[in-house]
């Protein structure tokens, strides 16, 4: 065999383990560290866009089954376990159908009685402060949204966020009481008459379930835009969500 074939076959295999490197990395990154999630619907209006893409953060809650890829039915429960909190933006697995991811705000923990009346949220027989909060206009052609009223809600924790009131006679906006049960959390999205969450068929959601926090928006494209239209990013590119914390 020649010299220079030698030297071939040394950098082709150079290559190959680079390659295969890199490709072990990006999997423990996205297995460990941070996930990218892209929204799909408008449920988390105002705070999530149909069009933002955001990293999530696998190890804020320890690491369960469905943290890793395919979902390898290797162990139960959750390991290095920490405690989500009240208020946090949520990615988690759909309890009636794992292999669909959902994203919305936990707003109810393990033995808490949670009640929407009038269209208050009401947390252990207490309502949730809220004030007007300007209007919102979407840019999502399936939910248009235009000049929804927005309400800022203020949790106990001091923690605040938006939210929409599109209609005041919703089905969501007047529910029985719920007890979430323990190892369980309760979930609703923050466009309130605009999502299936724990209220509906989403139920109460195991801990299990929880995949991580939603972390920060790392692009955005408005106007339906898909992500393979690049020449429609300079038109349609949210400047002002690019690095926004998700709060």
């Amino acid at each position: 065999m020649s010299e220079k074939v030698e030297k071939q076959q040394s950098a082709l295999w150079e290559n190959i383990k680079v390659v295969i490197q890199a490709l072990l990395l990006a999997m423990i990154i996205r297995t460990v560290l941070f996930q990218p999630f892209t929204i799909p619907s408008g449920s988390m209006m105002p705070t999530l866009l149909v069009g933002d893409y955001i990293f999530v953060n696998k190890f804020a809650y320890g690491y369960s089954k469905y943290s890793l890829p395919f979902s390898p039915d290797i162990f139960s429960g959750r390991i290095f376990a920490s405690e989500p909190k009240r208020g946090d933006v949520v990615v988690f697995r759909f309890p009636p159908n794992p292999d669909v991811d959902y994203i919305k705000r936990l707003v109810g923990l393990p033995g808490d009685h949670i009640q929407v009346k009038e269209g208050i949220l009401y947390i252990n027989g207490t309502a949730v402060p809220r004030q007007p909060d300007g209007s919102f206009t979407s840019d999502y052609k399936l939910d248009p949204g235009e000049d929804v009223p927005v309400y800022k809600e203020v949790l106990d924790t001091g923690k605040t966020y938006d939210t929409l009131d599109q209609s005041p006679v919703s089905r969501g906006d007047n529910t029985r009481e719920f007890i979430v049960p323990e190892g369980h959390y309760f979930m609703m999205g923050d466009n309130r008459d605009n999502s299936l969450d724990s209220r509906f068929d989403v139920g109460y959601v195991p801990a299990e379930n929880l995949v991580g926090r939603a972390s920060v928006i790392f692009f955005s494209l408005g106007n339906d835009t898909s992500f393979r239209e690049i020449w429609k990013w300079p038109t349609n590119m949210r400047w002002d969500r690019i690095f926004k914390v998700v709060e």
